[in-house]
């Protein structure tokens, strides 16, 4: 058992930051470096298919067997490990639910006709020249009016997805912009769990935060559109030759009407009425039940005898709507909620990995190592930008990568004489944006999992996660608006 006097909490927000005084350096990397050296040989030579279909979920619980083997040579008790896992697993419950329901919402948005409706009037509205730079502009106006990426993403991303798969746009592509517009509206929403966690660990205001995080926020996303629109001009899209057929397989299988928007238009409404996530899902899944009954009687009895039934699988299991256009029966497939079970899994052993990181102390070691390399301004900002990548990779969680860091480096900002602002925008800028760049990650993997595109697909094109903080780290270089503490200038 650890004496209480080398072990030390933090409650933030239901998170625990666990100091362990026994715990040097290299003991705390050492699950790390398994870990990452695992994760790189499953992906570059093993195609993911080290120990099968769920190799990085094993690979990741590996790594917590590893992390628990050094705590226990640091007499760590396996309580406190196993008080930190549950602490983390309680976390993610809520996200777990969201998840079902997102997979049971595609399901019933399929059958019902709602995916093949956006995606019939959108191939007539949003043609390749404009496709990109207007996926990240819609996105980013619904996640600021919802203050969630997840939400966007579940709903007019997976539309986005469809109707820029059937442009012959790939998907990589449409993903990175999904994302990229769906984490600015993130950052900038009031409404946002991230934006009110980051000031409130730093010490500073929602509103002063946003102000001064429109600074690093607006080049960023500015650069992305941009880089958007010129990459529209040379892709080259096959959907325009095809989008007859295309229009003609859609109206011929499934009853198209304006008013299955109604569907759509009743969860964004609720979304914005403040309606509890769960509650908005649940009932966009009902809703679409009754209009599949309403519209698509000749797909339910399709798909089986009893339309009932196969409203009710398209909520459980896979359902695949065949079409007389090839291109199109993969796009009107769904895997319900069976289909994310993988990313489920993915996230609960995430979780676990960082559950017992934090419990052994190495979480807050990587941390404060970080801190000790901090002899100036531009090193502190580095430090901290460092600090959350690495947390959201190894913690896996992206509330982990605004807390640990915030926390840790709170006091070293202030005694530089930089106003906390500077703080709560820099964990924004690294943390909050940078974890759906990682596939283990909680938000890589439900992003992933949501949009049917792997994080290695959209990586390079989610512009605006990975550009924020390099965007931060030049401003901090070159002391571009970088705001003092007025009690250390007097």
């Amino acid at each position: 058992m650890k004496d209480s006097s080398n072990l030390s909490k933090i409650k933030v927000d239901h998170q625990n930051i666990i100091e362990n005084k026994e715990l040097n350096i290299w003991e705390a990397l050492i699950p790390v470096f398994i870990l990452m050296g695992l994760l790189f040989y499953n992906i570059q030579f093993q195609d993911g298919e080290l120990l099968g279909e769920y190799s990085n979920q094993f690979i990741l619980l590996i790594g917590g067997i590893i992390a628990a083997v050094v705590g226990f040579f640091n007499k760590v008790s396996l309580f406190n490990m196993l008080t930190e896992i549950w602490e983390n697993l309680r976390s993610i419950f809520i996200p777990i639910l969201i998840l079902l329901l997102v997979g049971a919402l595609a399901g019933t948005w399929l059958v019902s006709g709602v995916i093949p409706a956006m995606v019939y009037y959108g191939l007539q509205v949003l043609n390749p020249s404009i496709f990109l730079p207007a996926c990240v502009i819609i996105c980013a106006l619904i996640s600021i009016a919802t203050g969630s990426s997840w939400t966007t993403s579940a709903t007019v991303g997976i539309a986005l997805v469809g109707i820029g798969t059937a442009l012959g746009i790939h998907t990589g592509m449409i993903a990175g912009a999904v994302i990229s517009g769906a984490y600015f509206g993130d950052k900038m929403s009031p409404l946002s769990d991230t934006t009110n966690l980051a000031p409130a660990i730093a010490g500073t205001d929602l509103f002063t935060h946003i102000r001064y995080m429109t600074i690093t926020t607006v080049p960023s996303i500015l650069i992305t559109l941009v880089f958007f629109s010129v990459l529209s001009t040379l892709i080259d899209t096959t959907g325009r030759a095809d989008l007859t057929d295309l229009l003609s397989a859609i109206d011929t299988t499934f009853t198209i009407s304006p008013w299955l928007f109604l569907v759509p238009l009743a969860v964004i409404a609720l979304i914005l009425m403040k309606t509890k996530p769960l509650v908005a899902l649940a009932l966009g899944v009902i809703f679409a039940a009754v209009f599949a009954f309403i519209f698509q009687s000749s797909v339910l009895s399709g798909l089986n005898d009893s339309k009932l039934f196969a409203v009710l699988s398209s909520v459980v299991t896979d359902t695949q709507i065949s079409t007389n256009n090839e291109s199109l029966n993969e796009l009107f497939s769904s895997g319900g909620m069976q289909g994310m079970l993988w990313t489920i899994f993915l996230i609960i052993s995430a979780m676990i990995f960082g559950g017992i990181m934090d419990g052994i102390g190495a979480l807050a070691r990587v941390t404060k190592a970080l801190l000790t390399v901090a002899t100036s301004v531009f090193g502190l900002f580095a430090s901290t930008v460092l600090s959350c990548i690495g947390l959201n990779t190894i913690a896996s969680d992206q509330y982990l990568a605004i807390v640990i860091p915030g926390k840790m480096f709170k006091n070293a900002f202030d005694d530089r004489g930089l106003a906390p602002e500077n703080l709560s925008r820099t964990l924004e800028d690294s943390g909050t944006v940078t974890s759906v760049l990682i596939p283990w990650n909680t938000c890589g993997a439900y992003q992933s999992g949501v949009l049917g595109v792997g994080v290695s697909d959209y990586f390079m094109y989610a512009i605006f996660n990975w550009l924020s903080p390099f965007t931060t780290l030049f401003f901090a270089a070159f002391k571009i608006k970088i705001k003092q503490l007025k009690t250390k200038l007097a």
